[in-house]
């Protein structure tokens, strides 16, 4: 796939100093959000980057201007690699999943050098502990499917972790890919032949887009899937572990404030998540027909009911 068909210019927001710094302003700044979805799925994580930015004394402006960005915003492994191989001059503010020295984007968390930083909601790392959630809420499971996005730079990394997960707790591994509204359709088919015990979702901005047809198909065939992100249970999937993803792009905002106000992307480290979220939803476990164990309950940041 050619870089100019992976990355979409989901917008541009134009920001504008507060009124008594303005007019000190030749220019006004104007930021590049890169992804690969539409922004409508994006609201709220758009909200949390308009807050970031106004903490450090921005404010969205109405109008746009027809000029070369002064930072770029990249949602997603993909989007970010994309974006970093399409410049080497214009700070860029990363979202990402999986880890950014891996991935070639930073020579270190503390010191990232070039023009790139950002934040890493560390969703690969994670992968072991969501083996271990679903298999405590699954305990009859002995195969476990993982669903990845191949599309994804992470992918194989993700693999290699949930390889390692089910080798440590003696179960069998499905790794199914889906990059297509058809293919996710097509690896719930394969549960019907193969009937694996339950599904981890391999996050990513391609799959956070497609979340309703996700829970919409796990609730159809009765599969126990565990998530990245807590819209999945809030919208009727059964579980999710991982970070807060409105916090991480309200972190992103303050750092293109910064940027915009001299600092460098080399001198800003990359922030990861202080705390994690467990979100349960308890009208999915009882038509699935779980029983949720005490443990989980009482670890859980909320509980749908």
């Amino acid at each position: 796939m050619r870089r100019r068909e992976l990355i979409t210019l989901l917008g541009s927001a134009a920001v504008t100093w507060p009124f008594a710094l303005r007019a000190q302003q030749k220019a006004m700044p104007l930021i590049g959000f890169l992804g690969s979805t539409s922004t409508n799925l994006y609201a709220r994580v758009m909200a949390a980057f308009h807050y970031g930015l106004a903490e450090t004394g921005y404010v969205e402006g109405k109008n746009l201007v027809g000029r070369q960005v002064e930072a770029i915003a990249a949602v997603g492994n993909s989007a970010t690699v994309a974006a970093k191989g399409s410049t080497s001059t214009i700070p860029i503010v990363f979202g990402i999943g999986g880890d950014p020295i891996e991935l070639g984007l930073v020579a270190s968390l503390a010191r990232p050098g070039g023009n790139l930083t950002g934040i890493t909601i560390i969703n690969d790392e994670l992968i072991p502990k969501r083996f271990e959630l679903i298999s405590e809420l699954v305990p009859q499971a002995r195969v476990i499917a993982l669903l990845v996005n191949p599309d994804n730079p992470g992918s194989k990394c993700i693999i290699r972790d949930a390889r390692e997960a089910v080798r440590t707790r003696g179960l069998d591994l499905e790794v199914l890919k889906a990059s297509t509204e058809s293919e996710i359709d097509a690896v719930f088919a394969f549960f019907v032949q193969s009937q694996p015990s339950a599904l981890v979702v391999g996050s990513d901005q391609f799959v956070f887009s497609r979340r309703e047809q996700l829970v919409s198909l796990a609730a159809h065939h009765a599969v126990p899937a565990i998530y990245q992100w807590r819209e999945f249970p809030g919208a009727g999937g059964l579980i999710s572990y991982g970070g807060n993803l409105n916090e991480a792009w309200r972190q992103a905002g303050a750092y293109v404030g910064r940027i915009l106000a001299g600092a460098k992307p080399a001198d800003l480290p990359v922030q990861q998540p202080t705390r994690f979220e467990l979100v349960v939803n308890l009208k999915t476990a009882e038509v699935l027909g779980l029983t949720v164990p005490p443990l989980i309950l009482a670890r859980a940041d909320e509980v749908i009911e």
